[in-house]
């Protein structure tokens, strides 16, 4: 068998969603004071989010962005004290901090509004995406990491908040990513599809699960396509990943050879799970989600929705 590759010969990854993402991370010149540096800049933009909500801010053209300028952004109350150095872009400092204003409480001109819902109705064009991406997954990880894990005291924001120091035992904390198999099973001309409980009506998608440690890649695949649907997977091919800020996650897409047909589902995970045929597939990619009785694909830009097209595109 021989598993799909993009026929135009354009990267898989670079064509899913929050993967746009150009700002220059200077991972390797975060001096202690370069937060400092940057707010003093007057070409300075940050992103400034709380609880999963991104604060837009109208253009007056019809238009939202989610980039402020320092003083636009006080007028939202942002803790520049929890701000984190995206890096540069064009020569101008990007950044992202917590807003301590409430979203019922914003301007009214400020528009907040959840990752998801910015993602899926396209509110930002694909460099934001993936600004946000990033944004979001520090200003996460730094608040559910305030204290040491080794001695309990509050550590404190370094690197341009891409560490976090213990000022008692002096532990270094750096920022994680959980790596997610998201996997397509096929066999001959079919793949294996599973419908969520919490999925939009109609919604058939890839099987997906945590890496557990110390497991490959591969060896996650087969797991988790086994625990939900039952079926046993030989052969695995990496096909593309995705950054996830849900909170912080990376989804590592690849395609599983199933070995075997009958489907065992876990009914606590899925609501349904069957083979679809390439034919089924096809159809199901043109259809709009919503009606629970017709099977449709995940929404473009998703990194389900690249497996799936890719693997359509190569029969």
């Amino acid at each position: 068998m021989t598993f799909p590759l993009f026929s135009t010969g354009a990267e898989p990854s670079a064509l899913t969603g929050f993967s746009g993402n150009r700002i220059d991370r200077q991972s390797e010149h975060r001096p202690d004071d370069c937060i400092d540096v940057a707010l003093s800049d007057p070409q300075a933009r940050i992103m400034v989010a709380r609880a999963g909500r991104l604060y837009m801010r109208e253009t007056g053209d019809g238009g939202l962005t989610g980039w402020h300028d320092i003083d636009g952004a006080r007028d939202l109350e942002v803790k520049l004290a929890h701000a984190v150095l995206l890096g540069t872009q064009d020569g101008r400092p990007l950044l992202a901090a917590p807003a301590g204003l409430d979203p019922e409480a914003a301007p009214q001109d400020i528009k907040a509004i959840d990752y998801r819902s910015v993602y899926t109705q396209g509110l930002l064009d694909r460099e934001d995406e993936g600004a946000l991406a990033q944004g979001a997954s520090l200003l996460a990880w730094h608040s559910n990491h305030l204290f040491c894990g080794r001695c309990g005291t509050a550590s404190a924001i370094s690197a341009g908040g891409y560490k976090r120091v213990c000022p008692n035992c002096r532990a270094e904390h750096f920022p994680r990513t959980d790596p997610v198999a998201i996997m397509l099973a096929v066999r001959d001309d079919f793949c294996l599809l599973g419908r969520s409980p919490h999925f939009l009506p109609g919604m058939y998608s890839c099987l997906a699960g945590f890496v557990e440690p110390g497991e490959t890649i591969e060896n996650a695949v087969r797991r988790e396509i086994h625990e939900e649907s039952g079926i046993t997977i030989g052969r695995v091919a990496y096909h593309a990943s995705q950054p996830w800020p849900f909170p912080y996650s990376l989804m590592i897409g690849c395609y599983g050879e199933a070995v075997t047909e009958t489907i065992d589902a876990d009914r606590d995970e899925l609501e349904d799970c069957r083979w679809f045929s390439r034919a089924e597939v096809r159809d199901m990619m043109g259809r709009t989600l919503g009606d629970p009785d017709t099977p449709a694909c995940p929404p473009s830009g998703a990194i389900a929705s690249r497996l799936i097209a890719d693997w359509v595109a190569a029969g």
